[in-house]
């Protein structure tokens, strides 16, 4: 198999990263369960110039996994990692260090803020934080080291400015990071628009199956070898299973995403004309505020999405939830199943404009007809509990 970065995205997801010709024409790369890796002779063993040198730092399943994310994201190095949690504080330690400045968007993985305001305040890393529309220039200092960037934001769904925002953090010498689990590489390629380290939860839309965590950090060639050091020096390994099957995502994930995406946009322009609700927060939604960025840099939209309702009280969203058919409650999205939760949303620089619950939506794989229905018998139960 052959690959051209000519063919679109879609196309490309389904042969990158395959090793048949290693492994006997098997068209998927097998899964390598392996810690000791066995040496013919003492030059090898004590260079380590050998294609595979412990498990730990690597096996065809992880080869071939990262080779095709490194392809997709145009990246000169791929790090996998156990999670998307582990992925974001990965590129952030390959970055800072104690005195150093992290500038981080408001808008991020809740996550994210604890592991600054914990372990990075511990290690003496400063963190301050940024509004996702705002202008970064001002609020840069002399230590900033690395800017973060979540596009759309978690919860609230702000577009951001990148390449603004890298042509001002560049100016300083800070590194841009950019969590992209929301648009994943077939929609948004972040080293294209001035990201350095590209931030993937590989558990969500990649795996597509809510049965794996994966994640990881894709650099480019400027920051290659410090996140190399740093994934090494942590001791940070992703499974043969975990790989493989990140791998089997990523063959169906143009297909998934293209239902994930008209699934959603469906959902969210029928929320839209409900009573209840304040308004959707749907980037692709022309009425979005982020829209016109949306549609300068990205190339499509996932199933996640948000929904301000009207002042209600807790009693009634939960019963709306609570009777849900075809939308379970859980802390995650990305696969087959679309799931609904409420969304409380915290700020530092300033609070979000909400007046009533928001609610965070996700598309699954099913009958966008069926999800309506089940959302409209929701919100008969919403009324019956006011």
């Amino acid at each position: 198999m052959t690959d051209s970065d000519s063919n679109s995205p879609f196309t490309r997801a389904i042969g990158l990263g395959r090793m048949s010709k290693d492994h006997f024409g098997a068209v998927n790369t097998p899964v390598y369960r392996a810690s000791t890796i066995l040496f013919d002779d003492v030059n090898s063993l004590m260079t380590g110039k050998a294609p595979y040198t412990y498990g730990r730092r690597g096996t065809p399943t992880s080869r071939s996994f990262e080779e095709a994310i490194c392809a997709l994201e145009g990246a000169a190095k791929t790090a996998i990692v156990p999670s998307g949690l582990n992925a974001i504080t990965t590129a952030i330690l390959s970055v800072c260090s104690a005195g150093d400045h992290l500038l981080m968007v408001d808008s991020c993985y809740e996550p994210t803020r604890h592991f600054c305001e914990r372990v990075l305040k511990r290690l003496g890393v400063e963190t301050s934080y940024y509004a996702p529309t705002d202008d970064i220039a001002p609020l840069l200092k002399p230590n900033t080291k690395a800017v973060f960037c979540e596009s759309p934001g978690s919860l609230s769904f702000e577009v951001q400015d990148i390449p603004a925002i890298a042509a001002a953090a560049h100016k300083v010498g800070a590194s841009v990071l950019m969590d992209n689990t929301w648009a994943t590489p077939l929609f948004f390629q972040p080293l294209k628009h001035g990201v350095d380290l590209s931030i993937q939860a590989a558990t969500k839309y990649i795996g597509g199956h809510a049965d794996v965590m994966l994640g990881y950090v894709a650099a480019n060639q400027a920051h290659a070898a410090r996140l190399a050091d740093t994934h090494g020096t942590l001791g940070l390994y992703a499974s043969g299973d975990d790989c493989f099957l990140g791998l089997r995502g990523l063959r169906t994930l143009p297909t998934r995403l293209a239902r994930h995406q008209a699934t959603g946009i469906a959902l969210a322009t029928w929320l839209a004309t409900r009573p209840e609700v304040a308004r959707v927060l749907h980037p692709a939604l022309p009425a979005d505020p982020g829209h016109a960025l949306w549609k300068r840099d990205f190339s499509g939209a996932c199933g996640l999405f948000g929904v301000e309702l009207k002042p209600v009280a807790d009693t009634a969203v939960a019963a709306m939830l609570e009777g849900l058919s075809h939308f379970g409650m859980g802390w995650s999205w990305g696969g087959f199943e679309s799931l609904a939760i409420p969304a409380h949303i915290h700020r530092t620089v300033r609070p979000f404009a909400a007046n009533g619950p928001v609610l965070r939506i996700h598309a699954g794989l099913e009958d966008p007809d069926d999800l309506i229905a089940d959302l409209q018998k929701g919100f008969a139960r919403l009324g019956g509990a006011l």
